[in-house]
This record gives structure tokens, sequence and C-alpha cells, in this order.
């Protein structure tokens, strides 16, 4: 077989691998060596200015011993089967980024023949482009549960970030889906990489030319839909992945169905990709708003809102807590309001140090008020005309949504609407 009808089969197999994530690097190049981290450039991740970079992201290998449900990889599954050679990969690799294809590698593998076999291929490959070819971009590379603790950290060494899919939120889902692997086995890779991790700080500041492990951290992923766990478990679990292993990201997959198993979901079941969104944002909160799981849900209430966002929801289930002065309110605060963000709350912050601040001047400033609007007050005063009650702001904010989906939806309609319009409703509400 030869090395593109390998990259053909191993490239459409890696798209289930999640990898749009920040890079956090930052490696200039040198004389000599291929690459940086910095340059702006399929797959996409930003380096740590924020541009986007382009990555090849590809299997070294879709031949696996383990027979998972839900992965169109398991070894009773009936596909066409591919395995790079570390020196094919490399040259592969180099061979697109010379030609300006890409400015980086996300690598990923089904397990061939046992874990630490896979993780030896995977580092000589990774040798091979950081050492031969001396490249210096932007390297992502899935750890293999199960695989020697000194051939993880050899991996480490050869990577920017490494991530280690949880697969699914909880153990009786694991061991009913992929009873090959065990919680214990993807957890405790997890643990050694925060400890080589935070060991490396500490070479690094003892002696300057110590080698870099994992720069950008650690990441891992959920697969979304294909067992029943509530939101309220999956954020609950997310929120203290990040505590206890530092993670960067938790990465929610919308289950694909691509195999038939009477412990899956039909083929026919559309992906849960609404939900995932909502996982996401509420993700974020705990990221960068100050949030805590238990805040956003509860065992009464264990799903997102489909119709408005966790942060609209939150507040409207608390809204005890406002309206709050723009004025006076502490960062944290605004930061807790719907519709402000990150860079919004600085403004603000920033500008009432030099004037009392209006819903006028919010506007100037930039900071979009159809959802703001509903929590804040100006000089202790409302926006006139509004409502004042949870149940009667919900009704804005989805007009809000049916009116900005109708305009888009004009110029759409021969795609998205039949002849009742039942497309356009299914929309509006969030059912799609």
């Amino acid at each position: 077989m030869g090395v593109l009808d390998k990259l053909t089969i191993l490239s459409d197999a890696a798209k289930y691998d999640v990898a749009c994530t920040s890079s956090g690097v930052e490696r200039k190049g040198e004389a000599g060596s291929l690459g940086n981290t910095l340059k702006g450039g399929i797959c996409h991740s930003f380096s740590a200015d924020g541009r986007c970079i382009a990555l090849l992201k590809v299997l070294l290998s879709n031949a696996c011993v383990y027979d998972c449900n839900y992965c169109v990889n398991r070894r009773s599954n009936d596909v066409k089967r591919a395995t790079f050679i570390p020196t094919e990969l490399a040259e592969l690799m180099i061979g697109f980024y010379r030609r300006n294809y890409i400015e980086g590698l996300f690598l990923s593998s089904a397990v061939v023949k046992n874990p630490d076999y896979t993780c030896e291929q995977m580092i000589e490959t990774l040798s091979l482009i950081r050492n031969h070819y001396r490249f210096r971009g932007y390297i992502h590379v899935k750890a293999i549960p199960g695989a020697d603790d000194r051939l993880l950290t050899a991996l480490g060494l050869l990577a920017d970030r490494m991530s280690i899919n949880l697969e699914l939120p909880s153990h009786d889902s694991l061991k009913l889906l992929a009873p090959d692997k065990s919680r214990e086995s993807i957890l405790q890779p997890m643990g050694k990489i925060k400890l080589g991790i935070n060991e490396n700080k500490t070479d690094i500041v003892r002696y300057r030319n110590a080698p870099k492990f994992v720069p950008a951290g650690q990441s891992t992923q959920m697969i979304i839909g294909a067992t029943p766990e509530t939101d309220y478990q999956i954020i609950n679990l997310s929120a203290a992945l990040y505590k206890k292993y530092d993670l960067k990201r938790v990465f929610y997959s919308a289950y694909m169905p691509v195999v038939e198993s009477r412990n899956l979901p039909a083929l026919d079941t559309k992906p849960q990709l609404l939900r995932e969104h909502r996982l996401y944002q509420a993700d974020w909160l705990l990221r960068f708003y100050h949030f805590d799981a238990a805040e956003l849900l509860d065992e009464k209430n264990p799903n997102f809102n489909p119709l408005i966002d966790p942060k609209c929801n939150w507040a409207l289930n608390n809204y005890d807590e406002f309206p709050i002065e723009v004025n006076t309110a502490p960062y944290e605060t605004l930061l807790r309001v719907p519709g402000l963000g990150v860079k919004s709350a600085e403004k603000i912050m920033r500008a009432r140090r030099l004037t009392t601040l209006d819903f006028d001047d919010l506007k100037k400033m930039g900071v979009v008020l159809k959802r703001a609007q509903y929590f804040l007050t100006c000089k202790g005063r409302a926006m006139l005309g509004l409502p004042n009650n949870p149940e009667s702001i919900l009704w804005g904010l989805l007009s809000q949504r049916s009116a900005e989906m109708a305009r888009s939806a004009e110029q759409l309609s021969i795609f998205h609407m039949d002849s009742n319009g039942e497309e356009l409703v299914k929309c509006l509400t969030g059912q799609i």
C-alpha cells in the first residue's frame, strides 16, 4: 500500500479525535531548524499569540487490538486497515510542512499489538521529526493508556501537548462499551503527566537547558450521547479533572453513530450537537468566569436548557442577585452578567474610574446589551420598558433569538423551510 493510500485511510480515521485547541507554546525557530509554534498558517489549532495554525491530523495506525463498541476502528469492525512506519509518517509530515500545507502535527493512533509497542512507534516518529529534521513547530500527541511510564515520559519530551481520552463519563459506561480499557489505565497516566509537568518546571528553574516536558499541558476528550449520563454528571466530572490534573481543556464530542451495537444508540440517531455546544459554554464558565459546577446544575435540574445558554439559565434561576449596578459592582460580579465577557468587564472597570457610566456609554464601548440589559442598572436605574421577572425576561430573550434567526431564514429559506415552515420552527426552538 502506498503512502498516499495510507494517508487517505488514516486521516479519515482521525476525524473523531478533537484537536482544535490553543497550543499555548512560544518556541521560535532557529538557524538550521524547521518551523516554530508562533507563525500563523487539515485541522486547526491556535498559536500562543492567537493566530490560527494548520495541523496534519492523522493516525499512526487504525489496526486496533481493542474492541470498543463506539469506535469505527474497533477490531471487529470491517474497515480497511493501514499502518504508517515511522519514516513514512515523518517524511510525509515534513514534506507537507515544506510545501506550506501545515504548521504542525496532531498524532494519535489505535493500539497496535499492545500499548507499549504503539507508544514506541510514536516516539520513533516524533524523534525523527524533532531530531533528524530539527522541526520546532507545534506537536500534539495522544498518549496511549496502559503504556509504560518511561515511554510516556519519552513521548512527553518530544511533544508540546499530550492528551489521554477519558472516552466516556462514567466507569460503568466505559466497562460496558470499552471492556479492554479501564478508568485506572486512563487516570493513572494523567497523574503521571501532571507530576512530570510540575517536576519539569522545577528542573527548568535549576537548569537552564533542561528539556521541556509537555510545555502546553494536557487535555482529554469525552464522548457525549452514547451513554445516559446527564449534563450534571459530565460538568462535575470536568470540574474535578481540571482541579485534580490541571488540564488545559476538556473536549466534548457529540457521539456520531458509526457502528451498530445493541449497547449504542441507533444508527439513525442524530448527534447531540446542541448539547455539545451547551457543555462547551458551561466549560468556559468554569475556566474563565469563576463558576462552580454545583452552581450551574443540580440533581433536580440535571441538564442544560437547550433554548438559552448556561449563563443566562443560571442568572434567571438566581434572579434575586440581580440587577447589579454597573458603576459599583466588583469585577467578579460583572463576569456573572449574561452578555458581559472578560473584555467587556475589563473595559467597564477601566472606564468607570474616569466617569459614571450609563447605557449609552456601554453601547459606545461596544458592550452588547441584548442580554445584559435585563440584569444591569446604570446610576441606579434600569433600562425603560424592560420586564423585571425571570419568566418575562426568558420570553424576551427567546423572542430576540427568534427574530434574529427569522431574519437569517429570509435569506436561506430555500434551504431551511418547507411549505409550512416546520423546519424554521424546529430551528427556533433549538431542536436542530
